[in-house]
């Protein structure tokens, strides 16, 4: 068993955490007072400053996606440093830092994350920005830098574009020189992905054939959808000749099955199912995409829209509207 390094005298005992105490709705959450974590061999243990909510954890929660009950949610965060476990390096108590792979939950007061997997938060960057940011920063440079890379003057369609990861997508995108098509439900939000940058902002009704007519009859050269069931018949027809259609998430359900000979009927396309934890496989891809986001954030290329701050208790509420669809952007938990 690892021994912490630094175990300051005013290290609390407990940590406050929101935990789904079964598979639900949002009423299964409880508060409830746990022993504090202790962070193993190469692992620090972090105040919560904020948290981010992600739709993944409305899955969790529900009991979509099986987990073992009692469940703390949470994977994104930031805060301050508290506690190092053995062996850690590049480190050191008070620093702050962010995270989107955290060990344990941050729907808490404190939790533990391996170092290689945090990444120090510039001066410039306020606790909110560094907790908003990482998962869907990290999706959107992910999605635009690896799965396709996007280059000036190539047209793509984006889906839910006052979302988290829509604005952002939009913001890296037009920085990268491209034209934006993306799409929302209701007129306010058609205002929030205008503000963003997008070229075109459509309704999700009939989009494919506005996009052919947008493209001259071409189509775009890429798809990035996150909604998923509900969307991804007009993705494929929106496409190119050899276009790609990247299906990282199902807000709307999951995409059912596609037939290889619609692919090769359509064009030739090409489809993917990207997730994050395929594109953080190493330190140094880690540093890359952080650090080109922090940049943007800091220089002023990037603006983050933090839709709503919650307390911690009142986790069961941020659920309810994103569920809802009643926010815009981000939704944070604050201790």
């Amino acid at each position: 068993m690892s021994e912490q390094t630094v175990f300051p005298e005013d290290l609390p005992d407990s940590a406050l955490v929101m935990r789904a105490e079964e598979a639900g709705g949002t009423d299964v959450f409880q508060a409830a007072d746990v022993s504090l974590p202790s962070p193993g061999e190469g692992q620090i243990l972090v105040k919560t400053a904020a948290a981010g909510v992600n739709f993944i954890e409305t899955y969790q929660r529900s009991g979509v996606y099986p987990v073992d009950y009692p469940f703390t949610p949470g994977t994104e965060g930031a805060g301050t440093v508290i506690s190092l476990g053995e062996g850690v390096e590049g480190f050191t108590v008070g620093e702050r830092v962010a995270t989107t792979e955290a060990a344990t939950g941050t729907y808490s007061t404190h939790f533990v994350v391996d170092a290689a997997k945090a990444v120090h938060v510039p001066d410039e960057v306020t606790d909110e920005q560094a907790a908003a940011l990482p998962l869907q920063g990290v999706t959107a440079h992910y999605l635009i830098n690896s799965t396709y890379r996007v280059s000036a003057g190539e047209t793509v369609l984006t889906h839910a574009g006052a979302g988290g990861v829509g604005q952002i997508l939009t913001q890296l995108l037009k920085a990268k020189g491209a034209r934006v098509i993306t799409t929302t439900s209701t007129e306010e939000k058609a205002k929030i992905a205008q503000a963003a940058g997008a070229d075109y902002v459509l309704g999700y009704d009939n989009f494919a054939e506005q996009v052919l007519e947008i493209t001259k009859g071409e189509g775009v050269s890429v798809v990035y959808d996150g909604v998923g069931k509900d969307t991804y018949q007009g993705s494929l027809e929106s496409l190119a000749v050899r276009g790609m259609l990247v299906a990282f998430g199902g807000a709307s359900g999951q995409v059912p099955p596609i037939d290889p000979q619609e692919l090769n009927r359509r064009g030739g396309l090409f489809v993917t199912r990207p997730a994050v934890h395929w594109y953080l496989r190493n330190a140094q891809e880690r540093a890359w995409r952080f650090s080109e986001l922090f940049s943007a954030l800091t220089a002023g290329e990037l603006e983050l829209n933090i839709g709503g701050t919650y307390p911690l208790t009142e986790v069961a509420r941020a659920h309810e509207d994103l569920e809802g669809r009643r926010t815009t952007g981000k939704l944070l938990l604050v201790p």
